[in-house]
């Protein structure tokens, strides 16, 4: 049997009436689109190299064991594909008004967990794919991966026959709960094996142990309540959502003429957005404090291929107070640096360690009742969150039209009424705002600044880049 891993199994614990814990993305292609009857053919003819696709979770008995992956015995493709038409013209607010409907609503959690919508009707003859699946299946790498299965890198197609398929039956609750506990020890013994290397190599374990308590204490201390924002607070079910583009060449001369990482500019220009939405909505963006979690991969090159979680994370600080945008990505930057410096990260990455290895009846119940205690006091030790996930940097077809644009969406959750997506795909970043729909229906404000925060720190880097004798096309174009 194949358990969730502890943060997939987090995954569910943390999902109410409130918050739904689904990543997703809209995918707009070129061209005529295509019938339901055609998504469906591709789809099965794909579903070989996704189980996950015709699995639901299933819970042990009294949760003595992690949830696990079980074959639909009743798997119905045509459950999972949905149409829809946006009402004419099919403009860019009407998409925006319908990927905030579907993405509020749960997803059925006695069937596998993921939707598939083909949308017709947009401006400009293009029509998109809205693909929505539950985080305890994917995070935000293996989503990119899972993309690239349903997808083809060139315009010439064919669809293959699907393979004949045969459910196995669910094990009973009993062995569920044996094979949960010979898991377990497992892990603790795979834990055990490692101890060796501590003995042989005292110095490089005491180090590591030392930097992962240290990180620790840095996480614990950067969780400290935050002054109250109108960004923070209840939430309902319901989401609103906005979206942008800016090109990667431009965020890449930006990172040259003033230093950092892709990333680094990303964040500045986050920031600068999110400077631009306090004010609109009255709080003094000079004096606040907006606090983001960051993820960060924790996967390895033996990994790539695998359908889960491996994640951690970094908390950031985003510097709202400071109006310069040079100045902005400047203290981005450092702050960074000193972020992955600090072995929050690590740590982050040993709690999912530990939480591997904590007994499930204790994890599940303690989770559920901080999300309702969360739902009715509310949290201020986060404020937002930020995802920034590497997609393919070549173009992606489906049934032969090319996509053009690939548009992120993130969850949010008690406390936290407002989240950022960003991807990248051929040479365009794509950033993705996910609002409460009663509290936060102004995410297009972010969508908008975040645009003009890029364009300004461009021309500005461009100035810089001509005034030093700099060409600035193959500055753009580098790494």
């Amino acid at each position: 049997m194949e358990r969730l891993n502890a943060l997939g199994a987090e995954f569910l614990h943390v999902e109410d009436g409130t918050v739904h814990m689904h990543l997703g993305a809209a995918c707009v292609f070129d061209g005529r689109p295509p019938s339901l009857d055609e998504i469906e053919a591709l789809t099965a003819s794909k579903l070989e190299r996704i189980p996950r696709y015709r699995q639901r979770v299933r819970s042990v008995p009294l949760e003595l064991g992690r949830p696990v992956w079980a074959d639909d015995p009743h798997f119905d493709l045509g459950y999972h594909l949905r149409s829809v038409a946006v009402p004419a013209p099919g403009d860019d607010a009407a998409f925006c008004r319908l990927m905030g409907r579907i993405m509020s609503q749960p997803l059925d959690r006695e069937r596998p967990l993921w939707e598939t919508w083909l949308v017709d009707g947009l401006e400009g003859d293009h029509w998109a794919l809205i693909f929505k699946i539950h985080h305890c299946m994917v995070d935000g790498i293996a989503g990119v991966q899972l993309l690239t299965v349903m997808l083809d890198q060139s315009a010439e197609f064919s669809i293959g026959e699907p393979q004949l398929w045969e459910p196995r039956v669910e094990p009973p609750g009993l062995l569920k709960v044996l094979d949960a506990w010979g898991g377990l020890a497992s892990d603790v013994l795979t834990t055990i094996r490692g101890l060796p290397g501590a003995v042989t190599h005292p110095v490089d374990f005491t180090r590591s142990t030392l930097e992962d308590g240290e990180g620790a204490v840095r996480l614990l201390r950067r969780l400290a309540p935050t002054s109250p924002l109108s960004i923070e607070g209840s939430i309902g079910s319901h989401r609103s959502w906005s979206h942008s583009t800016a090109s990667l060449a431009d965020v890449k001369t930006i990172r040259s003429a003033f230093g950092g990482t892709v990333n680094d500019v990303v964040l500045s220009a986050v920031a600068g957005a999110y400077r631009e939405l306090l004010f609109e909505r009255g709080d003094d963006a000079d004096s606040s404090v907006v606090r983001s979690l960051v993820p960060a991969s924790t996967r390895h090159d033996d990994s790539h291929g695998m359908l889960d979680n491996q994640v951690s994370a970094l908390l950031c600080e985003l510097p709202v107070h400071i109006s310069d945008p040079v100045e902005r990505l400047e203290a981005v930057r450092e702050q960074m640096v000193k972020l992955k410096a600090s072995h929050i990260s690590d740590a982050g990455e040993m709690i999912t360690t530990i939480g591997n290895l904590a007994p499930p009846m204790v994890v599940g119940p303690v989770s559920r009742m901080a999300i309702r205690l969360m739902h009715r006091f509310g949290q201020r030790s986060l404020n937002t969150v930020t995802t920034n996930v590497p997609g393919p940097q070549f173009p992606l077809f489906c049934l032969g039209r090319e996509m053009l644009e690939y548009r992120p969406f993130v969850p949010i959750s008690h406390g936290v009424r407002v989240g950022t997506a960003i991807l990248s795909y051929n040479g365009k970043l794509f950033f993705g705002f996910t609002g409460d729909f009663d509290t936060m229906p102004d995410v297009g404000v972010l969508a908008t600044a975040v645009s003009a925060d890029i364009d300004e720190l461009r021309d500005r880097a461009l100035t810089l880049l001509r005034t030093e004798g700099t060409d600035p096309a193959r500055t753009g174009r580098a790494g």
